[in-house]
């Protein structure tokens, strides 16, 4: 799957996905962060799923219906797991996600809601 994570995933998670088969972009790469707004215009345009810890993202899917493939926010988990939730995720729910789904995964539960 093609994947956007927002500079505030981890950034060892990026190599996991990759090492996975994962088409991975992560923003922390990038020299600088141009904002929420491009940041997901950027994962539309790529066609990419956007994985990121901030809740600001789903509000502009929903309220400002800013246009996306899918956001998976990842909440309460340290660090050093987002690469295996993110894993997790792609498991269980690609198809959603790929559907644009909104998924909010936290410990013990995962949220879907379909564009």
């Amino acid at each position: 799957m093609k994947l956007l994570l927002d500079g505030c995933v981890w950034g060892k998670a990026a190599g996991k996905l990759r090492d996975a088969g994962h088409d991975v972009i992560w923003v922390g790469e990038w020299e600088e962060d141009p904002g929420d707004d491009a940041i997901l215009a950027f994962a539309h345009a790529e066609q990419r799923a956007f994985v990121t810890i901030d809740k600001d993202f789903g509000e502009l899917a929903v309220h400002r219906g800013q246009p996306h493939h899918g956001i998976l926010r990842i909440v309460n988990f340290s660090a050093r797991r987002h690469g295996d939730v993110c894993l997790a995720v792609l498991n269980a729910h690609a198809a959603e996600l790929a559907a644009g789904a909104l998924i909010t995964a936290s410990p013990g539960r995962v949220r879907i809601r379909m564009a």
